[in-house]
Formats: structure tokens, C-alpha cells, sequence
């Protein structure tokens, strides 16, 4: 049997050579100095060796342990190196297992999902914030704490909504984690309350007659982009969602039937939305096609074609044209034209809410409200457009 004084002074020789303390266990040494220990054993009649580690990382006594558990192993009739193998690759695995990785896939999943591209960018978007702080870490080991000290950097900048969705994304990814077998559990609910939370106000908007008059002769008489111009001009008459319209492709458009046709991925629902388009959007859109007709968006960003307006875009006009946040905004349109439609007692409420795509739960309602609305639809948005060319003048 070996000794440690032994093992420490064993000096390498020009070839390797081994150091035997009986039962198969020994110690190489190689001519560049390493001594690492072995286990020569057989297994169903195959002489094989199994690697413990290197010295001195690995003691006399460790050694000697490493040999003990091999050859329980074989009495149990497995192979001690195969199972080594294994659970390196283990080991392996779940250290490539990182939340970066994972927040991948989920982003991927949801692009094959049919999700819309604005939502998958902002969800990218937050995301990101987690990999910054924890985004290298296998999965299976981060713990409430390293999502609690991400939470707190952002609401220390004052965003408290962000924070809440950066919650509540961290724990949708963890959760298709557990999923595809990659942790156990989601420690998220335990960060229940630890967000300060965020009371949402409502989308300023304008919704005096004579003030919209002034905020439409305004949109006229802007002197900026044509298609930043045009773009407001047709969130006020079709009041989409300000996504909804800056992602619109030319394609969506149909100027025979005087429709647009929003589909399903870009709805926030969802579902498909299908917009009466009145003569005056038509004659808006036919303005648009020769500046920008060349390419898919019908308002591209001005650095690419490829990719539509900056979600800034719409507001930030606002602000040049002299509104504050306080008195409207891009998403305001939707206001408006609720609440004016509302108060003119001609339509009914509920085809106003198809309007705005504020659908019905129930599949069969919300066919049925769809067909039975759809006439009584075209007729307020013409009334709409009529609306707004009356209120421009000034009374």
C-alpha cells in the first residue's frame, strides 16, 4: 500500500510509470510531472480503467474512497466509468442550461406560435433586462433573490410597470423550463408583493368637439414627415391601436371592398379585425402609395423600409404640434372616438366596442356580434370622418 510521503515524493522518469496501492487503484505518473489516479478493473471480461482526478486534488484517502465505491458498483453489476460518464454529461447539461438559453427558446416558441412581432420585440426587450443579472446562471439554480435584486434596479429607475412585466416574463420563461424537464420549480410566486405596484392611469385624450377641431387643423398643418402627417390622420379617422397601424402592410388593405383586414398576430386579442375604411381614409391611403408604396409597411421607418415607424414617432409629433402628455396621445385616438360616439346616442355600444376590438369572450357571441354589426360599423365610420371634417371648422 502506498503512503502519502510516498506519493509526494515520487519524481517523474522519462516514461510513465505507476505507484500500485493494491485493488486496482493506482498512480500514474507522467514524464511531464502529472499524477493522476487510476482504478483498473474488469467488466464483463473487459479489462477498462476509471479516472479519479489528478494529485494532489485528489488525496491518498479520496483515492482509496473512489476505488471502494467503484467496486460497489460492479457488485451491483454496473460499469463504474459509464456511470462517471453520465454524470459528467449531467453536470455538463445542466451548467449549459442557462436562463439566456431558456429565454431563447421561449421566444422562439412564441414566434411559432403566430405571436405578433411587436410583442415578441418588447418581450425580447424585457427579457434582456433578466440575461443582464442572472442570464448566465443554470436555471435550475437561480432563486428568488437574483430576480428580487433584478426587480430593484429597474423600479429604482422609476418603472414600476416594466418591473412587473419583467416579473412576469422571468416567470413564464421558468415555467416552460419545467416544462422541457429543465428545473423543478418556479420560484417566482414566492416574489408575490415584492414589486411596488403601478396604478395605471388611462390614455390621455382629447375629447372636447371644439379642441379636437383645433388638434385635427393642427395634424393639417404639420410641417414634419408627409408619412407622419398622414399616419395621425388615420389614427384619428380609423382609431386602431398606434402598433396595429405603424406594423399595417399595404397588402392588409382592400380599396374595392373598403376594408382593412388586421390580422389575428397583430391583434392584441388575438382574433382578426376587420376595419371599415370611409372615402376619406381611402383618399389618406392614396396619398401614401406613391411615397411609400415601394415597400410592404404602408408608414416604413425612415432608416429602413424593412422595419415600420418608431413606436415614438406618433408622440413625439404630438408634442412638436404642442400638446402635452397631460392632453393626448397616440393611443388617445381610441378615447376619443369612444367617447364622442358614445355620447352621440346614434350607435349602439356594443358596435361600438367591436369598433375598437374589445371582443366578445364567447366564440359564438363574437361571431354573431361581428355579422350583426358589421353594416351599423360602416355606417359610424363614415359618420366619423364626417365627424371630424365638421369640427375642423372653426364654429
Amino acid at each position: 500500500m502506498l503512503s502519502a510521503l510516498q506519493i509526494k515524493n515520487a519524481v517523474p522518469k522519462d516514461k510513465p510509470f505507476k505507484l500500485s496501492d493494491g485493488g486496482g487503484l493506482h498512480l500514474l505518473i507522467t514524464p511531464n510531472g502529472s499524477k493522476l489516479w487510476r482504478v483498473k478493473y474488469r467488466y464483463l471480461g473487459k479489462e477498462k480503467l476509471l479516472s479519479l482526478g489528478p494529485y494532489p486534488d485528489l488525496g491518498l484517502a479520496g483515492a482509496r474512497k473512489g476505488r471502494e465505491a467503484a467496486r460497489e458498483q460492479l457488485a451491483d453489476g454496473k460499469d463504474p466509468a459509464e456511470i462517471k460518464r453520465i454524470e459528467r454529461e449531467r453536470v455538463l447539461s445542466e451548467r449549459e442550461r442557462t436562463f439566456d438559453r431558456l429565454a431563447r427558446d421561449y421566444l422562439a416558441k412564441q414566434e411559432r406560435e403566430g405571436r405578433a412581432a411587436s410583442t415578441i420585440t418588447k418581450n425580447r426587450w424585457v427579457l434582456d433586462m433578466a440575461c443582464a443579472e442572472f442570464g448566465s446562471m443554470p436555471v435550475a439554480d437561480i432563486r428568488a433573490p437574483d430576480i428580487f435584486k433584478a426587480l430593484k434596479k429597474v423600479e429604482a429607475r422609476g418603472t414600476f410597470e416594466t418591473a412587473r412585466r419583467l416579473k412576469v416574463m422571468t416567470g413564464s420563461v421558468l415555467r416552460y423550463g419545467i416544462s422541457i424537464g429543465w428545473l423543478e420549480a418556479d420560484p417566482t410566486p414566492a416574489l408575490r408583493g415584492a414589486v411596488t405596484r403601478h396604478v395605471q392611469k388611462s390614455h390621455a385624450a382629447i375629447t372636447d368637439p371644439k379642441e379636437l377641431g383645433g388638434l385635427m387643423l393642427a395634424i393639417d398643418e404639420f410641417q414634419g414627415q408627409a408619412t407622419t402627417r398622414l399616419g395621425l390622420k388615420l389614427l384619428a379617422l380609423l382609431y386602431p391601436r398606434p402598433g396595429e397601424l405603424r406594423w399595417a402592410r399595404w397588402s392588409e388593405f382592400d380599396f374595392e371592398k373598403a376594408v382593412w383586414t388586421i390580422p389575428a398576430e397583430r391583434m392584441k386579442m388575438r382574433r382578426t379585425h376587420y376595419v371599415p375604411l370611409p372615402s376619406a381614409a381611402i383618399d389618406i391611403l392614396k396619398e401614401l402609395k406613391p411615397i411609400t408604396g415601394y415597400g410592404d409597411f404602408i408608414l416604413p421607418s425612415i432608416r429602413s423600409s424593412k422595419q415600420p415607424i418608431s413606436d415614438a414617432t406618433f408622440i413625439a409629433a404630438l408634442r412638436r404640434m404642442g400638446f402635452t402628455k397631460e392632453e393626448m396621445t397616440a393611443h388617445g385616438f381610441r378615447a376619443t372616438f369612444s367617447t364622442l360616439a358614445n355620447e352621440s346616442g346614434l350607435w349602439n355600444p356594443d358596435a361600438i366596442e367591436r369598433s375598437l376590438a374589445h371582443l366578445e369572450g364567447n366564440a359564438v357571441r363574437a361571431a354573431y356580434a361581428r355579422s350583426e354589426y358589421w353594416d351599423e360599423r360602416v355606417r359610424m365610420a363614415n359618420w366619423w370622418a364626417d365627424y371630424l371634417e365638421h369640427v375642423r371648422i372653426p364654429q
